[in-house]
């Protein structure tokens, strides 16, 4: 938040001499001071989120997402409320798996105050609360089942067939939990997790275009290639979701149930 010049209107419609005005947007009482270096803004934000890069943070400010103040030399400099804008960012990219976009589109709601911030990164999937698990919460197929109050040995059957699987690490990620719910739901109409590899197929072929789309963004050298391809890998993850729910609903709207 830097401050900016706004000129000012007299009742008779004069205009006076420009005054310095604190531009505040949210997060409301955080800091606005700008005296953070990049180097600063990822030491604070790596240990949550380790991927964030140079050019990760630089191609967030050109999607208009946050923007730094800029020293004489050119220099940029965060403010510790630039930094919360950008954790909430991040958070709902990774968390919530939302477009930039969309986050552009809910900070700006936040700064007007149409919008409240969730408590913590989480978001709603499809009408289902949905919580990131952090690394020393992951779950066993046992807590899983659970919490969710379904068998384990549905869970266990779902890996089996592949429609829910484990992260790098044999464990389970948030995602685990999305996928189980919604195929609880389904098999409280008899639809097995057996029936449901036709869906994994179908994702699995949807991921393969999706990588095939952003390998040449992937390939190119630059500082924010990265960053541009994982933007867009994501705005076409919820593109394929969009054209699928519409694709289906279409098709159910037209059973012949008589």
């Amino acid at each position: 938040m830097t401050p900016r010049q706004l000129p000012q209107v007299t009742d008779e419609g004069a205009v006076e001499a420009p005054r310095l005005d604190l531009v505040r947007s949210w997060p409301a009482g955080v800091p606005t001071t700008a005296t953070m270096r990049i180097s600063d803004v990822l030491a604070a934000l790596k240990p949550e989120f380790p991927a964030l890069t140079h050019s990760k943070l630089r191609f967030l400010e050109e999607q208009g997402l946050v923007e730094p103040v800029r020293t004489p030399a050119g220099y940029r400099q965060y403010s510790q409320a630039h930094v919360e804008r950008l954790r909430y960012a991040l958070a709902q990219q990774r968390d919530a798996y939302l477009p930039l976009r969309v986050i552009k589109e809910q900070l700006a709601e936040l700064d007007a105050g149409l919008a409240e911030v969730p408590t913590g990164p989480q978001a709603v999937q499809d009408g289902v609360p949905y919580a990131p698990l952090r690394a020393a919460d992951r779950e066993t197929a046992s807590s899983l089942a659970a919490d969710l109050g379904v068998e384990e040995t549905f869970v266990v059957a779902l890996v089996e067939a592949g429609i829910v699987r484990l992260d790098e690490r044999g464990g389970f990620d948030a995602w685990a939990r999305q996928v189980v719910l919604h195929a609880s739901v389904l098999a409280e109409h008899g639809v097995e997790p057996r029936h449901l590899r036709a869906l994994r197929t179908a994702v699995d072929r949807e991921i393969g275009l999706v990588e095939q789309v952003v390998a040449p963004s992937r390939a190119k050298v630059g500082r924010n290639a990265r960053a541009r391809a994982e933007a867009a890998a994501v705005e076409l993850g919820e593109s394929f979701t969009q054209l699928h729910a519409a694709m289906l609903r279409q098709s159910v709207a037209r059973l012949d149930l008589r």
